[in-house]
């Protein structure tokens, strides 16, 4: 049986947002997974910049390994070509399928579904379900409101400071992939 290649789950935007950097990392982001050896876990979708980060990876050769809900197929665009397509009944269930099937987390700009799946993962390390590391890569500064919010969540007494602990703020793709060469 054939060893899988350590595999990164991204998060992130189906909307491209107002920054031509988004997209712009979205873009490296693939290179860098093929480089590496690495294969790619996202959402399946061919838009925003989770499209870019998916098409990326595959013209650069990762292996890429898409997981969409059968009602946002449409919706998001959902990927055919993949080397690997789950289609699941349910958000949650994509969710868990991406994560089961990587080795690590990482957080793209993205919106309300995004932070959706940063929270959950960030809750399961919290009490204990994995020590998957999680990354947070903040192009201009987009996560700074978030760290601020988890910062304050801890200093309220909501969370212990250890929450802070268990993700990684990093600036750029290339400091991206030191991390995970670190740990992967």
């Amino acid at each position: 049986m054939a060893t899988l290649p350590p595999s990164v789950c991204v998060f992130c935007g189906a909307r491209s947002g107002i920054s031509p950097a988004y997209a712009e990392a979205a873009r490296d982001f693939g290179p860098m997974m093929a480089r590496r050896g690495w294969r790619l876990v996202y959402g399946a979708g061919d838009i925003g910049i989770m499209g870019e980060v998916a098409r990326s990876a595959q013209q650069a050769g990762a292996p890429v390994f898409g997981v969409i809900p059968k009602h946002l197929m449409a919706l998001e665009v959902g990927r055919l070509d993949l080397g690997t397509l789950v289609i699941t009944e349910t958000m949650h269930e994509r969710k868990k399928v991406m994560f089961t099937n990587s080795n690590a987390i990482v957080v793209l700009p993205g919106g309300a579904g995004t932070l959706d799946e940063f929270f959950e993962v960030l809750t399961w390390r919290q009490i204990g379900l994995h020590d998957k590391p999680i990354y947070l890569l903040d192009l201009d500064g987009f996560w700074q409101p978030l760290i601020a919010l988890v910062d304050h969540v801890i200093a309220q007494g909501f969370a212990a400071e250890s929450l802070r602990e268990f993700f990684v703020v990093v600036e750029t793709v290339d400091a991206l992939e030191k991390a995970l060469g670190d740990v992967l």
